[in-house]
């Protein structure tokens, strides 16, 4: 007798499988964490009491290869010098090299938050993060470069008025090898 598959269980597996197949060719340039954190902004609010720097009208962090781009970004710092950005925007973004190849992570969200002791960006309301042509979108996605995996969670049935919104993925088939690439077989 032949069972149809639990739609539950296989719920459940997606997340996990999605990360697996995405987090594999998702490395972060290494160099960028050694480089300092530049700002340009058209204005800022310095606070050395509390620590934070507030940064207003189209500002851009960078960091090496990394860019985030918001309205507003507010910047603190622990007592170990760690920092923490919090960028805002209608849509605030990100960019980052990945580490061997020619190519980006990017990343968008009215919300972006980036700790540089755990080198985790996370990206808020209506997230989109796109490596090529894959693309996830969620309410909230977690990036950890460190670990080179994403997390990518929709919003829950408590989000108040609007309906729960489940994660969207689109994750492209690898290139097959063309007849030209293939190697070539000789017969003994």
């Amino acid at each position: 007798m032949h069972r149809a598959p639990n739609k539950f269980l296989l719920a459940s597996l997606l997340p996990p499988v999605l990360l697996l197949l995405w987090a594999p060719a998702s490395f972060a340039e290494r160099a960028d964490r050694d480089m300092p954190i530049n700002l340009e902004a058209d204005q800022v609010l310095i606070d050395d009491v509390q620590q934070t720097s507030t940064f207003t009208g189209n500002v851009r962090l960078s960091q090496g290869s990394l860019l985030i781009r918001g309205d507003k970004i507010v910047i603190t710092q622990d007592k170990d010098g760690f920092k923490r950005a919090t960028a805002y925007g209608k849509t605030a973004d990100f960019r980052q090299k990945r580490e061997g190849v020619d190519g980006y992570v990017e990343g968008y969200g009215e919300r972006i938050e980036y700790n540089t002791q755990s080198e985790t960006l996370d990206l808020h309301i209506g997230a989109r993060l796109k490596r090529d042509q894959d693309e996830v979108r969620g309410e909230h996605i977690t990036y950890n470069a460190k670990t080179e995996i994403f997390q990518v969670n929709g919003s829950s049935a408590n989000s108040g008025d609007k309906p729960p919104q489940r994660v969207h993925a689109v994750l492209q088939p690898k290139p097959k090898e063309t007849a030209a690439s293939a190697p070539v077989q000789v017969a003994p």
